[in-house]
């Protein structure tokens, strides 16, 4: 790493002042150190050194920004350099100031800025707090999100997933779902939102994380939010179901066409299933799901999965679909007091899961690896054959 007389060399380059190529030379070197660890950790030590690189993101060359952004994004990536970032560079005001500018051309870097930042609950709180002492708050963000073409340079893609963090806090997830705000309902069709994955994801966490608040289950399942349809959608495929089975089903889930396509990304299919297995911890939970046919989508889905991780939570929503109802006082799930032996051997089970699930699935790699190499053996005989016969012609 560079010593303290060559740190205070690159530190001269970085003031307003400095030629823009000495400038570019500098921010750039620095954008290579930040993306790696120790890179990372050597300018966690140098708050001056990023307290002028900050300075750099209002400056006149959109080049020399564009690095600065990108260095900051790698550097909110680590976790160490957080406190840093709010505490002694206080990037959150004038970040937060920027996003809500519609013309702003970096509003998609300082959201995964914001990301980054809120991932760990402790500077998630802080984040929170400032949002709102700078009066921007969810209510903002939410809009922002939600309104296309709010920003023509920006498609805003990364609130999604601070969204998704933010809600980590029960403030946040209070403010998510006041039914006088209808907040949540205006997120619900980005489970679909074909365009990117990152919103999709986002989406899907942020409802999961409103579903461990077991007190609004009945509220979200209503015809108020009509949550149900929302989550099954993107895990429901085209394959035929009987008219007994289409009718206790969403109106949305009935007859399916034929192109019908399932959710594409595994770790959102598994969110999608880790928030129906959530709405399932209360009685009147289960009584919906059971009511609305979930477990036929379900079949299909299992039939058609091929993630072990996947499979193996469909697999736990649907014991609870089929299975009695628990005994008296323990029917909210969420509530049920488990002994701390029991809780060991749970967690035990857990992490034995887990490892068989892992060697399931390197085992259906490797699988599938011989099955291309002996396909590739096979096309490469084939393409010998014809090389033979066309010689013999000739």
């Amino acid at each position: 790493m560079l010593s303290d007389s060559e740190a205070a060399e690159l530190l001269s380059f970085l003031t307003p002042d400095t030629r823009p190529d000495v400038k570019g030379h500098t921010t750039g070197y620095i954008l290579g150190m930040s993306g790696h660890r120790d890179g990372c950790r050597f300018l966690r030590s140098k708050s001056d050194l990023l307290v002028a690189l900050f300075a750099l993101t209002s400056d006149p060359s959109i080049a020399i920004v564009k690095d600065c952004y990108h260095i900051f994004i790698n550097l909110s990536a680590d976790e160490t350099l957080h406190q840093v970032l709010l505490a002694e560079v206080k990037v959150l005001p004038v970040l937060l100031k920027r996003v809500l500018d519609p013309e702003y051309l970096f509003s998609d870097q300082i959201c995964t800025i914001l990301s980054n930042l809120t991932r760990h609950v402790k500077t998630c709180k802080t984040v929170f707090q400032v949002l709102q002492e700078e009066e921007v708050g969810l209510a903002q963000l939410v809009e922002i999100f939600c309104t296309e073409g709010y920003n023509k340079k920006a498609n805003f893609n990364y609130l999604s997933p601070l969204l998704s963090n933010l809600t980590q806090l029960p403030e946040a997830r209070n403010y998510i779902m006041d039914k006088d705000r209808c907040v949540i309902q205006r997120l619900l069709p980005f489970t679909q939102y074909q365009a990117s994955a990152v919103r999709r994801g986002g989406v899907v966490g942020t409802l999961r994380n409103c579903c461990f608040d077991h007190a609004h289950h009945e509220w979200l399942l209503s015809d108020a939010v009509d949550i149900l349809p929302f989550l099954l959608l993107p895990l429901a495929g085209p394959e035929e179901l009987t008219e007994k089975e289409n009718e206790g089903l969403p109106v949305d889930l009935q007859y399916l066409p034929e192109d019908k396509k399932r959710e594409e990304d595994p770790d959102i299919r598994k969110m999608l299933l880790e928030t129906l297995l959530l709405l399932t911890a209360t009685g009147a939970g289960r009584n919906t799901l059971k009511e609305k046919n979930v477990y036929y989508i379900m079949r299909e889905f299992h039939r058609w999965e091929k993630d072990v991780h996947v499979t193996a939570a469909c697999e736990k929503l649907v014991e609870v679909l089929i299975g009695d109802e628990p005994e008296q006082g323990m029917e909210n799930l969420l509530e049920v007091e488990i002994p701390e032996d029991v809780e060991v051997k749970l967690k035990e089970a857990d992490i034995k899961e887990q490892q068989e699930l892992e060697k399931e699935q390197e085992r259906m790699r490797q699988e599938e690896k011989e099955e291309e190499e002996e396909e590739k053996k096979k096309r490469d005989a084939e393409g010998e054959d014809k090389e033979q016969e066309s010689g013999l012609i000739r």
